[in-house]
């Protein structure tokens, strides 16, 4: 079951070609890491499946209503801003409207899904705290939490991990995986190569417009292409624990 297609997917910008040519499917119960360097049109490549910026080809997310679009992904976007003080839970209860009728009001079924949500992202403590009020990094995990309540069947989040301490950026890491476990997918786009190869059950490359390589961690990152598209060597090796992944020298 594909919950995410692109076909012959770009995007033009300025009279230039940002993306183009690009097709691929999210099948259920994926982990799916997009990588590339900066500039490479990661992000853009997923606002524009989710119909946020104009495109060419075809988004299977793009064509959806917006009611629908809500009820078949959840999007966390890279910007954090929190304008208004409310308590955590409130916000994470956001994440719910997608399922609600205008007016009506939250249902056990709803509150559930935001303690879920919580529970997952270790701020069950901090329900009633003013998010405002909160570190950047602890705003950050609210607003994941929001997007998990939404309960999805596919999550897209860009750089969710980015300003996290090492034990809450292998803990989103995690979830993101028992989701994928439980039947979601989940699309994220990730600086981190080791958290991306360690975790994740599939990479997609970006660069120079395109897809430069798509599949299993250890068939992606190889010397080559972790040289010409990262500029970088780097150490790899699949253990007992799991892949390690080091960038060692940068290569010029």
């Amino acid at each position: 079951m594909s919950l995410l297609s692109l076909q012959d997917f770009g995007v033009t910008r300025r009279k230039r070609d940002i993306l183009r040519g690009i097709t691929l499917a999210v099948g259920q119960g994926e982990l799916v890491g997009i990588i590339g360097p900066n500039g490479a049109g990661k992000t853009t490549l997923m606002r524009a499946a989710l119909g946020l910026i104009d495109a060419t080809g075809h988004s299977s997310l793009a064509t959806l209503s917006a009611h629908e679009r809500g009820r078949a992904v959840a999007w966390l976007p890279q910007s954090r801003e929190i304008a208004w003080p409310v308590d955590v839970q409130s916000l994470v209860m956001l994440g719910r409207i997608p399922h609600l009728d205008s007016g009506q009001i939250p249902s056990d079924r709803d509150r559930a899904a935001v303690d879920r949500a919580l529970q997952r992202m270790d701020l069950s403590a901090f329900r009633d705290r003013t998010v405002t009020r909160l570190s950047g990094g602890e705003q950050a995990r609210v607003l994941i939490a929001r997007a998990l309540a939404q309960e999805t069947p596919l999550l897209m989040a860009d750089e969710p991990i980015a300003g996290l301490d090492p034990a809450h950026q292998i803990a989103t890491m995690r979830s993101f995986t028992e989701l994928a476990s439980d039947g979601h997918s989940v699309v994220v786009s990730l600086h981190d190569l080791g958290l991306a190869a360690r975790h994740c059950t599939r990479l997609i490359v970006i660069d120079k417009g395109g897809v430069v390589a798509d599949g299993a961690p250890k068939e992606v990152l190889t010397p080559d292409l972790v040289r010409d598209t990262f500029a970088i060597s780097a150490f790899l090796q699949d253990t007992p624990d799991g892949i390690v992944f080091q960038p060692l020298e940068v290569k010029r």
